[in-house]
């Protein structure tokens, strides 16, 4: 880095006096799955090219893209007349014959830039993320939409090394005026378990996906136990209602027998007729 670069707030935003600069990935205060497997936010070179000649006239800084190896470092992004090669995703095979133009945008005065201490207001926050961030590979459908007009910036490979540099275009001469070197080689994440979960906010990560499953199948099994209890429940109503009616039918059966009734008349036809009468009937057999 040069020497004259200083560390603005947050940590994110270089100030330099020359283009001896690389492209770099962008804050964790502000992107916290960087890279992802198709995406890579970088930081924009706001005030970066303040050092060079005088900005006289429209400028617009061009973002390209090229897939590393031993020799892109010094892969050339113009032409022997200085114009800035317009070479298309498709055309490079995705970046690996040469570097595509992914992305432009305007260069902003340091001044019209919004402030940092207003990171914290909700509502700028997409504002603040779009003047000093890009993302290359944020726009999924620009390579099938055959209406598409523009510049693609398309996914890029998962588990793939790319290179970026920033391009200063003055836009009334169409010419090259400055430019960073290519970044150190920024390697998008691979394919796995974990990350194929999503992590962007209002996502779940693998621990939360187990515990709401978890959660989800526990009002059936709640039901389950509902309509066991309730079927107990009944079976033992059915065995209690049994067992008082045959409880029922021995005391019907016994209560003739309380009463005494039948004693008293089996008693009373064997104990035969009172004495007097006894008596009389004996002296009449006599006579």
């Amino acid at each position: 880095m040069p020497p004259l670069c200083a560390l603005l707030a947050l940590g994110f935003l270089w100030l330099c006096s020359g283009v001896n600069f690389q492209p770099q990935l962008a804050s964790v205060t502000f992107v916290t799955n960087n890279p992802t497997l198709t995406t890579v936010a970088l930081e924009k070179p706001l005030c970066m090219f303040d050092g060079t000649a005088a900005l006289d006239g429209p400028h617009r800084v061009y973002l390209y893209v090229l897939v590393a190896s031993a020799s892109s470092r010094n892969t050339s992004v113009q032409d022997d007349t200085q114009t800035p090669l317009s070479a298309t995703i498709q055309q490079t095979d995705g970046g690996r014959t040469g570097p595509y133009k992914a992305c432009a945008f305007d260069l902003s005065p340091c001044s019209d830039l919004p402030s940092l201490d207003a990171v914290g207001d909700v509502s700028r926050v997409s504002e603040i993320l779009n003047a000093y961030l890009v993302r290359v590979g944020d726009n999924g459908t620009c390579l099938s939409d055959p209406n598409f007009q523009g510049l693609c910036n398309p996914p890029l490979s998962a588990a793939t090394e790319y290179r970026f540099k920033y391009v200063l275009v003055n836009m009334s001469t169409g010419l090259v005026q400055d430019q960073t070197l290519w970044s150190d080689p920024i390697r998008t994440n691979q394919l796995t378990p974990r990350s194929a979960i999503d992590t962007w906010p209002g996502r779940r990560s693998g621990g939360m996906i187990v515990i709401t499953s978890i959660l989800g199948s526990l009002p059936f099994f709640l039901l389950l136990g509902f309509a066991g209890a309730i079927v107990l429940s009944l079976v033992d109503t059915g065995d209690s209602d049994g067992g008082a009616t045959h409880d029922s039918q021995i005391t019907q059966e016994a209560t003739p027998k309380s009463l005494g009734t039948s004693e008293a008349s089996y008693a009373s036809v064997n104990r035969g007729p009172p004495l007097d009468r006894a008596e009389v009937y004996t002296s009449k057999l006599q006579d």
